[in-house]
């Protein structure tokens, strides 16, 4: 399952058929679309709008060439699914899934920026560190109004866009360049950054050892991705090998990824069993994710950074730490992504991403549009050279 906007279980369904708005789509070969105008029996619609729409399109339309069955069914479903109103919830015709499917795979090319929505409206949940979105000052929270690219022909605002769409429009070859009109709190023009696209390859764990004995370990985590793991295994034996007195945990700008990591770096600070994370679907039933093997850092002294660009998996961590008040939490209050997304990959490339799980903390607190408040509420001030947040928790454990 997956938070934010990245993939983890992928469900291949054989011969997988979808009903939709009163016909049949076979994704066993998309190339050869069979439709019926069979009207679902448990659904009271009149589909003969539709169909009219249908039959005069292929019926009148000026260009013929223009008319393709596969488009307008793909076209269908998205719609369909863009109903419900969840920007989170979306139908990906092939070429627009396997973008998405790039975003935990370590390395593409783009601008590196992390998305998600505010409300309704596009907005960045944080830039990656040395990307082009991070040099041209993009900031967490920044509103993303309108996306342009001359080569792709493409110049639209964003309301009604979707992540994937969006993905899709700001993804794309290295040495390109995106324009994105930017709305940011406090400035009264819009800002019009261009960004031009590079080879993105951010590792997952950054380690350095700070304080005047250079005793505290910093363990930057900037994604919860497919080599996370590893990676963070690795810092952990370098943070034991250094005697480490302490941890500072820093997740601000980490946007999330694989629920399943967050619960497991939870696990190495938390007692064995303890519940890191409660998901509950629609019918209110829950299900508890818990730590499930012995940490290495369960006595250390533990601070944990947050920001506004800190995001579902690392509001899960996050939120178990706190909760259990195994560790302060210094920072600001978090992005707020409190649901989960379930990614069902159809034949012929085709997905479908549904929100089927919102998730809670320990505690059973929401954080969806709300966020976490930190212990310790300190900004990282834009126009000084020093980190404030860092230096605060430096402060905090040296004086423990």
């Amino acid at each position: 399952m997956v938070i934010c906007l990245f993939l983890l279980f992928l469900s291949f369904l054989g011969g997988y058929t979808v009903a939709i708005k009163g016909y049949r789509l076979d994704l066993k070969n998309p190339q050869e679309i069979k439709i019926t105008r069979g009207v679902p029996q448990d659904k009271k619609v009149d589909f003969a709008l539709f169909w009219k729409v249908w039959d005069t399109l292929n019926q009148i339309y000026l260009d013929k060439t223009q008319i393709d069955p596969t488009k307008m069914v793909y076209g269908a479903i998205k719609g369909m699914v863009a109903s419900i109103g969840d920007p989170y919830t979306s139908f990906l015709p092939p070429d627009e899934n396997k973008v998405i499917t790039e975003d935990l795979s370590g390395s593409f090319d783009g601008v590196g920026i992390q998305i998600g929505f505010k409300g309704t409206q596009l907005a960045v949940i944080s830039p990656l560190p040395g990307t082009p979105a991070d040099k041209a000052g993009l900031k967490s929270g920044d509103f993303i109004m309108g996306i342009k690219d001359e080569a792709k022909n493409v110049d639209r605002g964003t309301v009604g866009i979707n992540l994937s769409e969006a993905v899709q429009l700001i993804r794309g070859k290295r040495g390109t360049t995106v324009t994105l009109t930017i709305l940011r709190s406090g400035e009264e023009k819009a800002l019009v950054i261009d960004l031009v696209r590079e080879n993105i390859d951010v590792p997952s764990v950054i380690v350095s050892f700070v304080g005047e004995d250079e005793k505290i370990s910093h363990l930057k985590l900037s994604k919860f991705g497919g080599d996370t793991q590893e990676e963070w295994r690795k810092a952990v034996l370098q943070v034991k090998g250094q005697d480490a007195r302490a941890v500072i945990l820093d997740l601000r700008n980490n946007p999330g990824g694989y629920l399943q990591g967050g619960v497991n770096i939870a696990a190495e600070f938390l007692p064995t069993a303890s519940v890191v994370v409660i998901e509950e679907n629609s019918r209110g039933e829950k299900k508890e994710f818990k730590a499930e093997r012995k940490g290495d850092l369960l006595d250390i002294p533990l601070i944990v950074l947050v920001n506004k660009g800190s995001a579902s998996a690392s509001e899960i961590l996050a939120g178990s730490l706190k909760d259990y008040k195994r560790a302060k939490i210094v920072g600001e209050v978090t992005f707020g992504k409190g649901t989960v997304q379930e990614p069902i990959a159809l034949e012929g490339g085709a997905g479908l991403h549904v929100t089927t799980f919102k998730w809670l903390t320990p505690s059973g607190f929401w954080v969806h549009n709300v966020g976490l408040e930190p212990d310790v509420k300190i900004e990282d001030k834009q126009d000084t050279k020093e980190d404030e947040q860092l230096e605060e928790a430096i402060k905090l454990l040296q004086n423990d």
